[in-house]
């Protein structure tokens, strides 16, 4: 029985990974512009300090969706490193912060619109090399 504890974990996890509904974004939502400038150090530096008080623990202190709490959540935090999730629209990086889904909480009323924002200017600096 040992043996299969890891090939159990693996199929609870791959089932959970491919059964996830795509994440459907309002049209508008993804063209929302920024209100703050999303490159100023004061902005990063302020959704830093955001990320690390309440995104970290599922995101991963890299934000790579490895984070202490990720294991126990039925829909995997996203790898915000990752191109899939730099390809998308500030507009939509910003609703999902606001809106959240399933396990990720609903920040639209316990962060303001500026620290949401900042948020945003923060998940960018996390990208890695991607092709554009």
């Amino acid at each position: 029985m040992k043996e299969l504890v890891p090939i159990l974990i693996l199929m609870a996890l791959s089932a959970t990974t491919f059964s996830q509904e795509p994440w459907t974004v309002p049209e508008e939502a993804k063209n929302r512009q920024a209100t703050i400038d999303l490159s100023d150090e004061n902005a990063i530096r302020a959704g830093e300090k955001l990320f690390g008080s309440a995104c970290w623990t599922c995101h991963g202190e890299s934000g790579e969706g490895n984070g202490l709490a990720a294991v126990e959540l039925e829909t995997p935090p996203s790898n915000l490193t990752s191109t899939f999730v730099q390809k998308q629209s500030d507009g939509t990086l910003f609703w999902k912060i606001s809106y959240g889904r399933d396990q990720m909480a609903n920040y639209e009323y316990s962060l303001s619109e500026e620290e949401r924002w900042q948020l945003v200017a923060f998940i960018r600096t996390l990208a890695k090399e991607y092709e554009q």
